[in-house]
């Protein structure tokens, strides 16, 4: 299993553990018992996913982007860059061709 996964894993189980507290089917002390964890991290936890689910209702959708999002982006601002030298450099030949036309005309 990959850190990836073992990251997704962890993240599913917290959300798990918040609901099942959410739900108030047994004490918040019973259920850390039960999974072996500490009333106070329970408590970080369940914030957090509060939080979390209040600023998405609210819109806030900011996110950490993908490693793909990013290789997308970085390319298309590549592109872009390209074309943007591409427009500087034909707009600097079109001004030289200018000055040298009107050079000519006196």
């Amino acid at each position: 299993m990959g850190l990836r996964e073992r990251q997704r894993l962890i993240r599913r189980e917290k959300i798990r553990i918040v609901l099942e507290g959410l739900r108030g089917e047994e004490s918040i002390a019973a259920l850390c018992r039960r999974e072996g964890i500490a009333e106070s991290l329970y408590y970080t936890w369940s914030k957090e996913f509060l939080e979390a689910g209040k600023k998405r209702l609210a819109g806030d959708t900011a996110r950490a982007a993908t490693s793909d999002e990013v290789k997308v982006l970085r390319k298309e601002a590549r592109d872009l860059k390209e074309v943007v030298a591409e427009q500087a450099l034909e707009l600097r030949i079109l001004k030289k061709s200018m000055i040298a036309d009107g050079g000519d005309d006196e």
